[in-house]
């Protein structure tokens, strides 16, 4: 594994959001600047933006609000462990990958994911330090049966912990989006394992967008939205805090406890949609979902439902 270990001290020089000269630099790291020179590519291809003035040195584009464990666990104490792993290829593949020793409600948060996806394999844009990347594990002991609607559910618990955040309108989508003025805000990622039968172990992986700049647009080709500034230490802990609560009473009482609440967030109810199931487009009403998670259409005075698979939700206005 390549070490990250100077690049990361370097990002915490930087974070104040100053210039700090090349010579400076180099004087504190004790390395040369052709050194640092190759430190701050690193950071660049982490999707840092740096600002490079001659005669001024390094600066980064705003002030990175940097996770911190002990920040995090003045907001949350909990038996749980959240680790913030800064550099990582995925945080639910890191949960997938030690499964065998985690318990429910254990969480990983990073600063930077090399190979973030989305649903259906989609690559996911995540830039160092601006957004949220954040994945808890989770254990139903009712089996893999019993996950049906659980991205709706922790939908709405972030829709909530965002909207109290930032007083702004957040909005969920069917079925593991969250919308601000009908722009893709984040991204909810639910993966599965155990056999049928047996109990199921649960990745739930969370990104939103905070501060992100100039994404790339061959992996982000739809609108999307910035949530804006907010406390991310406080953001890691709110989201595991009430994920923890909410999906104990999911197991509890299933997805019929929380369709009101989606309802209520539908950010296409009552409204023109178009569902993409591969090369075909069926349109209708959105009239939110029922008790087994499934899209509601209306479709010439009829509701349909439409569950799962290759559905794709868009706007048909």
């Amino acid at each position: 594994m390549r070490n990250h270990q100077n690049p990361l001290k370097l990002i915490e020089i930087l974070a104040d959001g100053q210039f700090h000269s090349g010579e400076e630099l180099a004087a504190n790291f004790g390395i040369t600047r052709a050194g640092i020179n190759k430190y701050i590519k690193m950071l660049r291809e982490w999707g840092i933006v740096l600002s490079s003035v001659q005669g001024k040195g390094y600066c980064l584009a705003s002030r990175l609000d940097l996770l911190n464990k002990t920040k995090i666990e003045q907001y949350y104490q909990s038996d749980n462990q959240i680790e913030i792993v800064p550099i990582i290829d995925s945080t639910n593949q890191y949960l997938l990958d030690k499964i065998a020793s985690l318990t429910s409600g254990d969480c990983c948060v990073a600063e930077f994911q090399s190979k973030a996806r989305g649903r259906r394999g989609r690559q996911w844009f995540a830039p160092f330090g601006t957004n949220l990347y954040f994945s808890m594990y989770w254990r139903l002991d009712q089996g893999i049966a019993a996950a049906m609607g659980l991205s709706l559910v922790v939908g709405i618990v972030v829709a909530n912990i965002l909207r109290q955040l930032s007083g702004k309108n957040i909005k969920v989508k069917w079925p593991n989006d969250l919308y601000l003025d009908d722009q893709k805000l984040a991204g909810i990622l639910v993966e599965l394992a155990g056999k049928t039968g047996d109990c199921a172990h649960v990745i739930i992986g969370i990104g939103v967008n905070l501060m992100m700049t100039h994404p790339d647009p061959s992996i982000v080709n739809q609108k999307w939205a910035n949530l804006g500034e907010v406390d991310r230490n406080l953001l890691v802990a709110k989201v595991a805090q009430t994920l923890k609560q909410t999906l104990t009473e999911f197991e509890q009482k299933g997805l019929t406890a929380f369709i009101n609440d989606w309802n209520r967030l539908d950010n296409f109810a009552n409204r023109p949609v178009k569902l993409l199931i591969g090369d075909h487009i069926i349109r209708g009403v959105a009239k939110g979902i029922n008790e087994q998670g499934a899209l509601m259409l209306e479709q010439n005075g009829k509701i349909n439902a439409y569950i799962g698979g290759e559905i794709s939700l868009r706007s048909d206005e």
